[in-house]
């Protein structure tokens, strides 16, 4: 009886050369799965390519109001930014697509998954980790690291045996994209010094040629979830639809790095997210009114520790629990409203009120109406002081009257 394996399926050319190879080179029966966290462009065109490669089955599992519920928005709440710049869109969808992978091979009773990620990406290990982890005894393929095709012998595959692929030796991307962002590899990127082709972008437009007044917009957060546009109450899709919408019109949301993959090497990656990057930075304006000091610098360390978990495609882990229960015990009072303006690349807070904020005026003006006690200052200042006193005068000052040389070295040739 021949073996069913589940292959994770976009429809582009790795998963549609991976459909046929499974079968001719491992002899599997071949069902194909694609999860929809959004923005898969071309639906009816993906599932002819499966039909073409021989698939028994090209399955789609609309997972975008799971996406962002139970991965995109405690990310948010996170602030998680990987290296201080990418917003995870591709990292947070794996461990939801390699739950779906075992759930689905469970359904057909399959012994085996697949997926088309190379050698030298991420996604291999976000996959690989969430599936071992849910389900140890399923066999995993990864087609692309095994049959060590390059992009031009993949194309050339794909024609041979008459699975039409949207990418040509001309346009030689690899894309990927979802509803939190967009990731672009591969060709004339490779090369960091080169500037990235206008055709590489997609959603945003260039800031340069962005219109002349910008978008202003009221970003309503309930415990660090936004839920409204202008007063307008959105369900979760469509709140971030319309967010990529018009941060790309105002040319939102491009970012062109060279990060440090977990296996390893550097790589120039280019991405689109207009909607995580507004949102993140109307919620971080939110919670400096509405988190203390030591909130707001332990949410910061927390903030890279979360954002690399995910990257490294730890999301089932007992970190990830206890980094999660952190976040949201932060998020209770972080409700509110951020006014913010998009205009040509460029996101400003305007202004920003909570029901809860920590911030008074009262204590913070400096008219008629202060209600600081300035004269409680002085005492303040002198004990806060104090420490710094005591070994300035004990120890700092025994060798050297000086100050001002204590974080600069001797420099050779140079003395007192």
């Amino acid at each position: 009886m021949t073996e069913k394996i589940v292959l994770a399926y976009s429809g582009g050319l790795d998963t549609s050369v991976a459909t046929k190879w499974l079968q001719e080179e491992r002899g599997y029966e071949v069902h194909c799965l694609t999860v929809d966290l959004g923005n898969l462009p071309d639906m009816e065109g993906a599932q002819r390519r499966g039909e073409e490669a021989g698939a028994l089955s090209v399955d789609v599992i609309d997972a975008k109001a799971d996406f962002l519920n139970y991965f995109v928005f405690p990310a948010l709440q996170a602030n998680a930014l990987y290296q201080g710049e990418y917003p995870l869109a591709t990292a947070l969808g794996r461990p939801l697509i390699g739950k779906l992978l075992v759930d689905k091979a469970r359904e057909l009773g399959a012994t085996a998954v697949a997926h088309g990620c190379t050698g030298k990406g991420n996604d291999q290990v976000r996959l690989d980790v969430a599936i071992t982890t849910l389900a140890p005894d399923l066999t995993i393929i990864g087609t692309a690291r095994e049959n060590e095709m390059s992009r031009d012998a993949a194309i050339e595959y794909a024609t041979k045996h008459g699975i039409s692929v949207r990418q040509t030796l001309a346009s030689p991307y690899s894309t990927d994209e979802n509803l939190w962002g967009r990731s672009v590899e591969c060709g004339e990127l490779e090369d960091p010094w080169a500037e990235p082709p206008e055709g590489v972008w997609s959603w945003t437009t260039d800031p340069g040629s962005a219109p002349d007044e910008p978008a202003i917009l009221e970003i309503s957060f309930e415990q660090g979830i936004p839920v409204a546009i202008d007063g307008e109450r959105l369900d979760p899709v469509t709140l971030v639809q319309r967010l990529s919408d018009l941060g790309g019109k105002h040319g939102i949301g491009r970012v062109d790095m060279v990060e440090d993959r977990l296996v390893g090497i550097k790589s120039r990656e280019i991405y689109e997210a207009p909607a995580a990057v507004t949102l993140i930075t109307a919620h971080k304006a939110l919670e400096q009114l509405t988190l203390a000091k030591p909130q707001i610098r332990m949410k910061e360390r927390v903030a890279q520790e979360y954002a690399d978990l995910v990257y490294n495609g730890l999301w089932y882990t007992g970190h990830h629990r206890d980094l999660a229960a952190y976040v949201q015990s932060s998020q209770q009072d972080v409700t509110g409203e951020v006014r913010i303006r998009l205009w040509r690349g460029t996101t400003t807070v305007l202004g920003k009120q909570a029901a809860y904020s920590l911030y008074s005026k009262e204590l913070a003006t400096y008219g008629d109406d202060d209600l600081f006690d300035q004269k409680a200052a002085q005492g303040f200042i002198k004990l806060h002081g104090l420490s710094v006193q005591v070994q300035a005068h004990r120890q700092l000052l025994r060798e050297s009257k000086d100050l001002l040389h204590l974080a600069a070295p001797e420099r050779d040739g140079e003395s007192d």
